[in-house]
């Protein structure tokens, strides 16, 4: 896909219906998506509006995958200094998002940029 307004929104969808078919639940699914929106959201932020992305929901035993590539191999995601709760901030809450609901998420190189991969926990799945 690439990045754009509606790209995300058919994103979103296509992520909540991959996690409820594997056997997830509706909260998982809704994890999964806001997970794949912050990566997706930090794709735009390093690289441009309508960067090419690919996104990825793996069922991997109990877990669910969430990959997010993007072509931008030198730009890592970094946390911001300033408090979650700091209202004059203009970002730096999304990686802190991804701690909370994706802890251990890690970020690969690739031959043409990077991925990243957040695992969700989720009981609910039947191993596959």
């Amino acid at each position: 896909m690439s990045a754009s307004a509606q790209h995300l929104k058919e994103m979103r969808a296509a992520v909540f219906k991959a996690v409820t078919r594997a056997g997830g639940g509706e909260d998982i699914a809704e994890r999964a998506q806001l997970v794949a929106s912050e990566l997706v959201g930090n794709a735009v932020r390093l690289c441009g509006p309508w960067t090419p992305v690919i996104v990825q929901v793996v069922h991997h035993g109990q877990h669910v995958l969430v990959q997010v590539h993007d072509p931008e191999p030198t730009a890592m995601p970094d946390r911001r200094p300033q408090a979650p709760d700091n209202a004059d901030a203009e970002g730096g809450r999304g990686l802190r998002i991804l701690d909370a609901l994706a802890p251990g998420w890690s970020v690969q190189p690739t031959p043409v940029g990077k991925q990243i991969t957040c695992t969700l926990p989720c009981p609910d799945l039947v191993p596959a």
